[in-house]
């Protein structure tokens, strides 16, 4: 049975350990991650006995209980980046260009990895015998050099015997909006090229949102901190926010000159395809003016004269003060 010497098992394998031995040679031998001229025929080898496995007679039960796994399609290896954008882009969606390295065919060889001169050199496995020993401690033929103990090599000298080269690539990408820090984009078909029976790679892009000089991202919540005048506070009014999209008027009702959070709802970051927009949560630090013109200085004397009219109810702590004051 060629097809069990070359994954290395025995007749009696059930399909768990058919399966892990052929996952174990399709890396090994893998074209694009073996620079070994013979690995692309090696890898084909490995795939036809383990097609070969797959479709044995019906009436074998172990093989059509293995059948219905079909093996996933080898693929050449992924490649993942970083794309670092603003948080505006994130929030809005935004199209940016990717420049990246990735492999193309030798163009020396046309991929093959052989060019030159034919040499041989002894399998490193079974040191040019063609035969290992196995777990019974019995002698089987060598799955790394199919039990020929040798390889006849015709090395490219240019890509070392890879069949490959690198090729810069320039690519457009749309990232939709609303995705959050780490979010991952798949562009299917564009990491490393397809090459011999495997498919092309992924291209797997990461998401980073680069720091804010204003809001602070808390899930989809949009923090900011932000100075108002404590006369503001007092007496209410109209300020000015940042929002994602521009600046927005918010109304402040009259309160205390102290720190006061204020937040709205569905003003923060934007919502994925089934999330709701997050909160814009202000946190508004009351400030005292540090300098004032003299007309500056006339109108609070007037303020501060007009709450003299009504003590009682604008300042009831200095008014408690004056009758404790006017007792003794």
């Amino acid at each position: 049975m060629e097809a069990f010497s070359i994954l290395g098992i025995t007749p009696d394998a059930g399909p768990a350990e058919i399966k892990r031995a052929y996952r174990r040679l399709a890396m090994a031998w893998h074209p694009d991650r073996n620079s070994h001229p013979e690995a692309t025929e090696r890898f084909k080898q490995i795939r036809a006995a383990y097609d070969w496995l797959l479709n044995r007679d019906e009436s074998d039960e172990t093989a059509s209980e293995f059948a219905d796994e079909a093996p996933e399609v080898p693929r050449a290896p992924d490649i993942r980046l970083d794309l670092e954008i603003s948080l505006e882009e994130a929030a809005a969606g935004c199209r940016k260009t990717v420049v990246y390295t990735r492999g193309k065919p030798c163009a020396t060889c046309a991929g093959s990895g052989e060019a030159g001169i034919t040499r041989s050199r002894f399998c490193d496995a079974c040191h040019g015998s063609g035969r290992i020993r196995n777990r019974k401690n019995g002698l089987e033929s060598c799955p790394q050099c199919a039990g020929k103990g040798i390889f006849r090599e015709r090395v490219c000298p240019d890509c070392s015997g890879s069949g490959r080269d690198e090729a810069e690539v320039n690519l457009v990408v749309t990232v939709p909006p609303a995705m959050l820090e780490g979010g991952e984009l798949r562009l299917a078909g564009q990491g490393e090229p397809a090459v011999g029976e495997l498919a092309a790679g992924d291209l797997f892009l990461s998401l980073h949102l680069r720091a804010h000089d204003l809001f602070e991202l808390a899930g989809r919540n949009l923090m900011v901190t932000m100075p108002v005048s404590i006369l503001r506070l007092l007496a209410g009014g109209s300020i000015a926010v940042p929002t994602l999209s521009g600046l927005e008027t918010v109304e402040l009702a009259a309160g205390d000159a102290a720190p006061r959070t204020v937040r709205l709802a569905g003003k923060g970051y934007p919502g994925g395809r089934d999330g709701q927009a997050g909160d814009l949560v202000l946190h508004l630090q009351p400030v005292a003016p540090r300098r004032l013109t003299a007309r500056q200085r006339k109108l609070l004397q007037q303020a501060a004269a007009g709450l003299e009219d009504d003590l009682e109810e604008a300042l009831p702590e200095i008014a408690a003060w004056r009758q404790r004051l006017a007792s003794r």
